[in-house]
């Protein structure tokens, strides 16, 4: 059986925030955002967590929009 991997990446500067989730796991990775915003010791910021968040719920309304075809 094959696992399912979903991927969202900023490049910011010199760096790359990769994060790597399962299906089913959207709210795990949006309190990761969260957390990395909350972190004043990174370049990620509550902008950089929106973006994320937002291309998680249009990836999303994709695969639904799929199913209902």
């Amino acid at each position: 059986m094959k696992t399912d991997v979903r991927q969202l990446s900023l490049v910011k500067g010199g760096h790359r925030f990769l994060f790597r989730y399962q299906p089913g796991n959207e709210a795990d990775v949006i309190g990761a955002f969260a957390a990395l915003a909350s972190d004043g010791s990174t370049d990620f910021d509550w902008f950089d967590a929106a973006v994320l968040s937002y291309q998680m719920g249009r990836r999303l309304e994709t695969e639904i929009e799929e199913l209902r075809v």
